[in-house]
């Protein structure tokens, strides 16, 4: 199983315009955020919440989880906490697709710069079926960060099992045979490329 990116990251901005998960991907719709009541925006107890959840997330996840939407409750545009809860929905036996994909797709809003979500969003759309979709947000990845190592895994990966690899899957296999994030990941970039070379 590819490995779910946290985030750790302390975010100021924020943008609008987002997909409506597990529907389009990663284009964008224009929905926006914060629309309705006023919102409150506590930034740094969002940032100490969701850091306690972080401590809780292999201890206790139903106490991380908590931790992550009172963070959201504190600062509704805290990326990271957006991010985080959207990986502890997929973990355990019975995730929870759909409000995972939401909470990624606010997270890539509000962390524009950051490939994390944009990955972890491609994963959760993989497990849902839909790897055309997910393919776009390995490539929306790539975009923001070019040679970020999970994106290039994803997308590496939904080629060849398409059986469609291209200029741009063997670029990525080389750099995924040297700077894999696991061996086994490594090992298979040189076995997939050898057999593209072959």
């Amino acid at each position: 199983m590819k490995p779910i990116q946290w985030s750790v990251v302390c975010v100021a901005g924020v943008l609008a315009a987002c997909v409506m998960p597990l529907t389009g991907g990663c284009e964008s719709s224009g929905e926006a955020l914060g629309s309705g009541a006023a919102m409150v925006r506590n930034s740094a107890e969002a940032q100490r919440l969701t850091d306690l959840a972080m401590e809780e997330v292999d201890r206790d996840p139903a106490a991380a989880e908590r931790l992550l939407r009172r963070a959201i409750d504190a600062d509704a545009f805290h990326g990271p906490a957006h991010n985080n809860l959207g990986v502890l929905l997929l973990r355990g036996p019975d995730p929870r697709l759909y409000e995972a994909a939401q909470r990624f797709e606010w997270a890539r809003k509000l962390m524009p710069g950051n490939p994390d979500p944009r990955v972890n969003l491609a994963l959760t759309l993989e497990r849902a079926g839909q790897s055309d979709e997910a393919l776009a947000c390995y490539r929306s990845a790539l975009d923001v960060a070019p040679e970020h190592v999970p994106a290039l895994q994803g997308l590496a990966a939904i080629q060849i099992r398409a059986g469609r690899p291209d200029a741009a899957t063997r670029r990525a296999l080389g750099i995924i045979a040297v700077q894999g994030t696991t061996e086994h990941w490594r090992h298979w970039a040189r076995l997939q490329a050898a057999k593209i070379d072959g």
